[in-house]
């Protein structure tokens, strides 16, 4: 189902490609069908929310409501506007904007609503800021129409220099984001040197100081409501957690138990594909004292303990240890693995990596040069030969050994990049450049090799990784307001500005096809492809606009052709975007790689990687990533496999494990873990209305306990 409604939601925001204005334009009675179709599949999933939810809950819940009120109205634009095509009169699609609307409330679209959330209870904070910030501008406006409006100034395109009010105060609020600077200040700064003291002091309170205090509220306070939601969401499952105790509980002497029949049905319901030696783990470290039950505290982690990833791994001896083990442990064959696992092994090959580098960036039509690309190759090939050799095939491609992965694929695109790069060297009629970029483009990215082998660079690389997922919400929320900006730009702006081939040298061509663009820098510096005549261009025009270099331009080539109050629409999308998502994408990057790369294993985490510890079973992390697995593991009898304690540990064999959360990690769930230490073990929390009422300002929740940990 989730995928199904993904599909017609993908569906129903591309019909706006086939729509008037369109790239691929199709007719007005097929993009109808297509998203009354989409409408139906919407309706029918509210359909099915409704019958497996109660009936209060269900219409309680606004999600629901925006969507129906969306499809109705939805409904009577495609009626009237179908209605007014039928005899001949163009009317507007104002339905469009509403169609991220199913995007953002189905249940499977939580994140984005959150990011939303934090962005509506954000907004009444930055908008103090923002009116002083305005009010800055106001004063600069005025500032500025006294002290140059009576000089007969001219502008570059010799027009009137800051003698409109409203002139002036979009330039000065342009010249905040730097795209018109210097040029809105030479004409005054040609007349006198000194009028550059007003632009520098405009830009140092306006730009520097006001542009920052937003980054300081808008990170401040979305760092306050997401520790809110994640508060709530800590509480709302400690709730749930001594709601299921109760229902297990037994008693045992004085306290209350769950006995472990039961945890162990509870945790094969929960987590039906566990396997045996893991579920096995986690009740060693639930029932600490082997007493047959798992108390209250223990019982309140399972959750997080179902949650961490163990990874279970198989310890095999190299198979040319079995295939020839004189040979493989001989005296030169021991001699070559330890070099192999030496760090100067490590740095012999950063260098060449480093001096590969510099042959790169020479003339490869030198013959020197390449036969130079066959020694390197050669090199790495013998690194990649030598390292399986010294490590368990097996163990080193193993699918989460990344970066092992990541280095091969690397070496083997070399490969097919040197040689076909010989190839069309050797064939002198083929000329494709595009097969040429490829090659080319694939021998520089050896030099990625260098992030392999730097520990520091490899965990920066991890961290980015780890909050790539999270980091996609955000592009959810950036293609919902890029849709609604690109819907209603080609409604105001479509055709009023036509691209022609950069060839073309008739008077239309040089307007960009709009007489009102004459004499513009607009058309002067060929903006023409800068348009929203259909939905691709709109976001590239958007994309520009979010960089916001030209916003000057840009603003002013569209205004030509309709009116100055479409200057508007562009300050509204800089306010919406750059000031607003963008600050809060900031904040929520700082936030997410702060915590990722610095935060400590939580308690549960640790709890785990003490028992594999005690138990004997435990492989280190470092030890996994040099692929280093049976000359490091403790050879103690674990009793999760069915190896002797005696035996050698060459001859070990079974199930050891590891933690690989570190890999897995969400920002949400590290922010959780941050929240939870500050909850103890036996603290019951608020009641659930208690919970469900939290605000951000509420930092002490009426619970004694929270307030002293806190």
């Amino acid at each position: 189902m989730q995928v199904a409604i993904y599909f017609f939601i993908c569906v129903d925001l591309s019909l706006a490609l086939f729509e008037e204005p369109a790239l691929f334009p199709l007719p007005f009675l097929a993009t109808s069908l297509a998203e009354v179709l989409c409408l139906t599949a919407f309706f029918g999933r509210l359909v099915h929310f409704a019958k497996v939810t109660p009936q209060m809950v269900f219409w309680k819940d606004t999600k629901n409501i925006c969507i129906m009120v969306t499809i109705v109205l939805t409904l009577i634009d495609l009626i009237i506007y179908g209605s007014l095509e039928a005899v001949n009169v163009h009317s507007v699609r104002w339905s469009r904007v509403l169609r991220p609307v199913f995007l953002i409330n189905f249940p499977e679209s939580r994140q984005i609503r959150r990011t939303f959330r934090s962005i509506r209870n954000t907004l009444p904070d930055i908008l103090y800021v923002f009116l002083l910030f305005m009010f800055s501008v106001l004063i600069f406006s005025l500032m500025a129409l006294k002290l140059f409006g009576d000089r007969g100034l001219k502008t570059v395109e010799g027009l009137p220099y800051f003698t409109n009010i409203l002139d002036i105060v979009f330039e000065l609020y342009v010249l905040v984001t730097t795209a018109n600077s210097p040029d809105v200040m030479m004409p005054a700064y040609n007349f006198n040197w000194w009028y550059c003291l007003y632009f520098i002091t405009y830009t140092i309170i306006n730009t520097y100081i006001f542009m920052s205090v937003f980054l300081a509220v808008v990170y401040n306070n979305y760092r306050k409501h997401l520790k809110n939601e994640i508060r709530k969401l800590a509480y709302l499952k400690r709730h749930k957690m001594i709601e299921a105790f109760n229902i297990l509980k037994v008693k045992v002497g004085t306290e209350f138990v769950v006995m472990e029949a039961q945890w162990r049905r509870l945790a094969k319901v929960v987590a039906p594909h566990i396997s045996g030696p893991h579920l096995e783990l986690l009740l060693r470290i639930s029932d600490e004292g082997q007493k047959g039950h798992v108390d209250k505290v223990n019982f309140l982690r399972l959750a997080d303990l179902l949650n961490i990833q163990v990874v279970t791994i198989n310890v095999r001896r190299h198979p040319l240890e079995d295939w020839m083990p004189r040979v493989y442990r001989s005296s030169a064959s021991l001699l070559v693995q330890r070099m192999v696992q030496h760090r100067i092994f490590v740095w012999v090959y950063d260098v060449i990596i480093l001096i590969n580098a510099i042959f790169i960036a020479l003339d490869e039509r030198n013959p020197f040069i390449s036969y130079a690309e066959w020694l390197f190759l050669s090199l790495y090939i013998i690194e990649i030969l030598l390292k399986l050799y010294t490590y368990e095939p097996r163990a080193y491609f193993d699918r989460r050994q990344f970066w092992n992965w990541f280095d091969t694929l690397i070496i083997i695109a070399a490969l097919v990049a040197t040689v076909a790069n010989t190839t069309i060297q050797s064939a002198r009629k083929y000329n494709s450049q595009q097969i040429l970029d490829i090659v080319l483009i694939l021998r520089i990215l050896r030099l990625l090799r260098i992030i392999v082998s730097i520990q520091r660079f490899r965990v920066i690389v991890t961290t980015l990784i780890n909050i790539g997922p999270t980091i996609l919400t955000f592009g959810g929320l950036v293609l919902v307001v890029y849709y609604v900006f690109a819907i209603i730009g080609m409604e105001a702006f479509h055709g009023k500005v036509r691209f022609s081939d950069p060839n073309f040298t008739s008077p239309d061509a040089l307007v960009c096809g709009n007489p009102a663009l004459k004499d513009s820098a607009f058309a002067r510096d060929r903006y023409c492809k800068n348009n929203f005549n259909d939905l691709a261009s709109s976001f590239i025009v958007l994309m520009e606009l979010t960089v916001v270099n030209h916003l000057l331009l840009l603003a002013g080539g569209f205004a030509l052709v309709t009116h100055q109050v479409a200057k508007l629409y562009f300050i509204g999308f800089h306010i919406v975007v750059v000031i607003l998502i963008v600050n809060i994408f900031i904040a929520f990057i700082l936030e997410a790689f702060f915590v990722a790369y610095s935060l400590e294993k939580s308690e549960v985490e640790t709890a785990i990687e003490k028992k594999i510890q005690e138990l004997g079973v435990g492989i280190q992390e470092e030890e996994m990533q040099d692929g280093k697995l049976v000359d490091n593991v403790d050879a103690k009898d674990s009793g999760f496999s069915g190896d002797d304690g005696d035996n050698k540990r060459k001859d070990l064999k079974g199930l050891y494990f590891r933690i690989a959360s570190k890999k897995y990690r969400t920002v949400d769930a590290l922010l959780q873990q941050m929240f939870e230490s500050e909850i103890a073990p036996e603290e019951e929390g608020p009641s659930l209305d208690e919970i469900l009422n939290f605000s951000p300002g509420d930092l002490y929740p009426k619970n004694p306990n929270f307030e002293n940990s806190a």
